[in-house]
């Protein structure tokens, strides 16, 4: 991937330990297994919340135009994420790469041109907007999955415990292990405060 790909992925927070979900695993095989060897991957940029919309609008456009042998898949990334609010436990999906899409395709004026001009579209990742295919290395993390976790408070937040040996207890995060999944907060245990660490599962955050 060029510098300008790494700085506008990495501008996005794009590049995160997160992984793609299962709806992404087939990702790094189709390059290979697509019967037209000028087909690979690029990346999208569009217009944020538009992510969407490009899918949609481009896969119509695909079939319009007969293009379903030249524009092969249209992906929008996604990683299983745990969230956690007010102590209940969820599992949702999130884009991997908001305000990206990936298209898997062979490069010609005709595609470049129907891509480009897909209503959302803002242009191609590469130098100066020349697209650049991504490399197998950069295709393969995309079907790897890991789980993340995604809270409602942070550190600095007063929350209260709501179940476990700390229950009815209330306190200031001070530290966040999302490793652990666990807030570290100060307890008055015997006369001086003492840090804990509390699940996330078993907090809520206290709006002030």
């Amino acid at each position: 991937m060029s510098e300008e790909m790494e700085k506008s992925f990495e501008s996005d927070e794009v590049l995160s330990d997160s992984t793609a979900s299962a709806d992404n695993e087939a990702a790094a095989e189709t390059q290979s297994t697509d019967t037209n060897e000028n087909a690979h991957w690029y990346v999208v940029h569009t217009y944020s919340g538009y992510e969407k919309k490009v899918k949609d609008n481009l896969e119509s456009a695909i079939i319009n135009r007969h293009l379903e042998n030249q524009i092969f898949e249209v992906r929008i990334p996604l990683q299983d994420v745990v969230e956690v609010k007010n102590g209940v436990r969820k599992n949702v999906q999130r884009k991997m790469f908001p305000g990206y899409v990936l298209v898997n395709m062979d490069m010609n004026d005709e595609t470049w041109y129907v891509v480009r001009n897909t209503r959302g579209v803002t242009g191609f990742v590469g130098p100066g907007s020349k697209p650049v295919p991504l490399t197998d290395a950069e295709i393969k993390p995309l079907g790897i999955k890991t789980d993340t976790v995604s809270v409602d408070f942070g550190v600095g937040d007063e929350i209260a415990v709501v179940a476990g040996v700390w229950k009815d207890t209330a306190g200031v995060v001070q530290r966040m292990d999302f490793g652990k999944q666990t807030a570290t907060i100060n307890v008055d245990l015997f006369g001086r405060e003492t840090p804990v660490e509390i699940s996330f599962a078993e907090v809520r955050r206290i709006d002030s």
